[in-house]
């Protein structure tokens, strides 16, 4: 299984895309090509699904964990009885390994304090290797090998980047079980961080698309309809859908704003043959030991291409989390650091747009731009056909139930004592070799955050909230569906499209099949009934806000230990538009010592409390914009010591306009004052990258006046951080933090 991340419909090679992917269209022409496979538009709702068969609501996946309620379908937590195919392979005598994304159980989880049976290993695999959250910078990864942290084997200056890694570690598994059994088989789960951004890559990838982009996305979607059709990835006779009413305009923008838009996708395109060419030397690999041939390769994205860098992009994405987005002059004064560690950056929604041609809207809503995602298949032991394209309606749900049924195996009734729930999804292994196969899943729903769809036998009826557009809806994504408005959305808001001639979703036929619409609607429900989607929820920033189970209770006073894991964001003390003081117990040796005491975030925005050429600094990162900085005049003699930093806010925070409180900055030596400063800003709501480390600074440098990993070098008992403070948050930014990192 290879699981891309926010690559579009019209994004691989073989789907007609100028983007180079060389060996996922080598896939295709050797195998098949499905143009009708769906997925449930977001992330982790898709990810649940592939791995385990079943609707995303039943796998308690109707969105985000971070957004998780009481609800079943809605609690974030996949439960024991819908067993996972690592589970059911293993019985079998299966290797089982998950390399690259998780983001399959509560952020709240993800600490060294478990639990751990959510994390891969409790879930059936074998080995693990890659990142627990939504996302992470490609250079500087937040890395776990099975169930402990790690850091990357390299730099950047020294070649790194984590696809590679990613495919190394593959290798690797694969090779150490093959070299002792060489006959037993292995199921990999190979899910890189890419295409989500950050879109990292270096520079000569990118280049290799300079000017390609120029014309716009408008251009780029008319090129890549018109591929289609020829390739016959699409249906004769299909349309183009609509201008975005969302989208600017190409030529509306200025010439800054063009150069800079066009850069964005020449990088993600970059990011994208990257990670072909990585995803090469795995095919190359199983080549090599006469294994490509008899291994059933699926690969598949998680939902379309993705809007979440907004109407212009972004350099940064953690200024446009804290409200603080720079200005275009300052984005491309920036524009030859984009995609490089300087940098978290995002494209605009235009080329999301145009990265799902033919289709319409993107991901998290229910369009087909965001659910109707590529997938390949490519077995030739088991599949005569080659390089020809299939039409069978499918769902990711199909995915493990077409395995078990290419495996002759039956799914199991038990897995570790518990009893297993029906496998919702049909296998579609019977269209392998035969093209005009009826499809076996007749009736499919969708819902995400209210916006919902039903596909059943060629009609698709779509009720889109808060509405087609933003622009036309006159209100923004995450606006709650108020229980009165609910019954007027089910009699006048449902669309109708007749897909099987109308794939793009162009003619709106609701009045015309007004019987069938009806129809459609009370079955929605009765699938929605069936799996756990009720109530319908189209809120985000009210589950935000719901209280959710916490592994330890609240508390104010925080002790951490050098040598210990980094903590995510979600499971950090909150120091943010508080008072806060963090306290470091060391030993200074003879002729000083230099290192980070405590730190949090990255180069794109964070603090840090260390030493340098023997002095105490105090550094705080405003979301890559500036850094402001404390320091002690004079060093730190040798012997015990006790080292503090205190924040006290001089005003209130102005998170709307991505200020967070101003405050007097101020360093303790054994209890006596010895520099003080005035921080006129602060980061208003997220660090992202967020994780908190004692002893060393392991991802980018929080402040360029090191390098890291920068350890101390001298004795680190025990940093404490209190907050015995009143915490100031924004509920709503810090979900569109979390939407993002899908």
């Amino acid at each position: 299984m290879i699981v891309l991340d926010d690559t579009g419909f019209g994004h691989l090679g073989c789907y007609g895309s100028p983007i180079a992917t060389p060996n996922l269209d080598a896939l295709a022409a050797d195998g098949l090509l499905y143009n009708n496979m769906h997925t449930t538009a977001l992330c982790s709702p898709s990810r649940s699904c592939i791995v385990t068969g079943r609707n995303h609501h039943s796998n308690g996946m109707a969105a985000i964990t971070e957004l998780a309620t009481g609800y079943p379908g809605y609690d974030g937590l996949i439960p024991f009885e819908n067993g996972m195919l690592s589970e059911m392979l293993g019985q079998h005598g299966y290797n089982t390994y998950m390399v690259g994304k998780w983001h399959l159980m509560p952020s709240e989880q993800e600490s060294p304090a478990g639990p751990y049976d959510r994390w891969p290993l409790g879930r059936g695999f074998d080995r693990f290797y890659g990142f627990l959250g939504g996302d992470t910078s490609q250079w500087y990864p937040d890395l776990i090998s099975d169930n402990h942290q790690v850091e990357p084997p390299a730099s950047p200056e020294q070649g790194y980047h984590l696809t590679a890694d990613l495919v190394d570690k593959a290798i690797t598994y694969i090779a150490d079980a093959k070299q002792v059994a060489p006959d037993k088989p292995f199921y990999l789960h190979f899910c890189p961080g890419a295409t989500h951004a950050p879109h990292h890559v270096a520079k000569e990838w990118a280049d290799r698309y300079h000017g390609q982009f120029d014309d716009g996305w408008d251009a780029y979607r008319e090129r890549v309809f018109a591929r289609q059709v020829q390739l016959g990835v699409i249906p004769a006779g299909s349309e183009l859908s609509r201008h975005d009413p969302d989208v600017p305009d190409w030529q509306s923008l200025s010439p800054d704003a063009r150069r800079l838009a066009s850069r964005s996708m020449e990088i993600f395109a970059g990011f994208l043959s990257h990670t072909d060419h990585h995803i090469g030397r795995l095919l190359d690999f199983l080549r090599e030991t006469g294994e490509l041939d008899n291994s059933l390769i699926m690969v598949v994205s998680d939902n379309g291409a993705s809007s979440e860098g907004g109407p212009g992009g972004t350099t940064n994405e953690t200024q446009f989390f804290n409200n603080a987005p720079e200005s275009l002059a300052d984005s491309v004064a920036r524009i030859d650091e984009l995609g490089g560690p300087t940098t978290f950056n995002h494209y605009p929604w235009g080329w999301a747009w145009a990265g799902n041609t033919p289709f319409r809207r993107w991901k998290r809503e229910t369009y087909r731009g965001g659910s109707c995602d590529p997938f390949l298949v490519h077995w030739p032991s088991g599949i005569a056909a080659r390089g020809e394209v299939r039409t069978q309606y499918a769902h990711i749900i199909d995915m493990v139930p077409t395995v078990l049924d290419a495996l002759d195996i039956q799914p199991p009734d038990t897995i570790r004592g518990v009893t297993q729930a029906p496998i919702h999804g049909v296998s579609f292994a019977h269209t392998f070799d035969d093209s005009a196969a009826s499809s076996r899943h007749h009736t499919q729903y969708f819902e995400m955050f209210g916006h919902r769809a039903i596909d059943h036998d060629g009609w698709r009826a779509v009720c889109p909230w808060p509405g087609p557009s933003f622009a036309e809806a006159g209100q923004p994504f995450g606006s709650p569906i108020p229980s009165e408005v609910l019954s007027q959305l089910d009699t006048d808001s449902w669309e109708l499209y007749h897909v099987a001639e109308d794939f793009a979703e162009n003619h709106n036929v609701a009045a015309e099949h007004r019987s069938r619409l009806v129809g459609l609607i009370g079955q929605w429900y009765v699938e929605a009934g069936k799996y756990g989607v009720l109530p319908i929820d189209g809120s985000a920033v009210e589950r935000l806000m719901t209280e959710r189970p916490q592994i330890t209770e609240e508390r104010t006073s925080y002790t951490f230990w050098p040598g210990t894991q980094a903590l995510p964001f979600a499971v950090a003390p909150r120091v943010l538009n508080r008072p806060h003081s963090i306290t470091a117990e060391v030993e200074i040796p003879e002729g000083g010592a230099d290192g980070v005491l405590l730190c949090q975030g990255a180069n794109t925005s964070g603090f840090s409390f260390y030493m340098k050429d023997g002095r105490l600094h105090y550094a705080h990162n405003y979301v890559g914009r500036a850094v402001y900085t404390t320091s002690a005049p004079e060093p730190v003699p040798a012997g015990r010591h006790t080292l503090r930093f205190e924040f006290e806010p001089t005003d209130k925070p102005d998170i709307t306009h991505g200020r967070g409180a101003p405050g007097r900055a101020q360093l303790y030596v054994d209890g006596g004052l010895v520099a003080a400063t005035d921080i006129p800003v602060t980061v208003p709501i997220m660090f992202n990258p967020g994780a908190m480390s004692c002893g060393a600074n392991p991802g980018s440098p929080v402040t360029p006046s090191y390098q890291s990993p920068f350890r101390f070098t001298g004795t680190l008992h025990s940093v404490t951080v209190d907050v015995s403070g009143d915490l100031i948050v924004d509920t709503e930014s810090e979900m569109r933090v979390a939407l993002s990192r899908q």
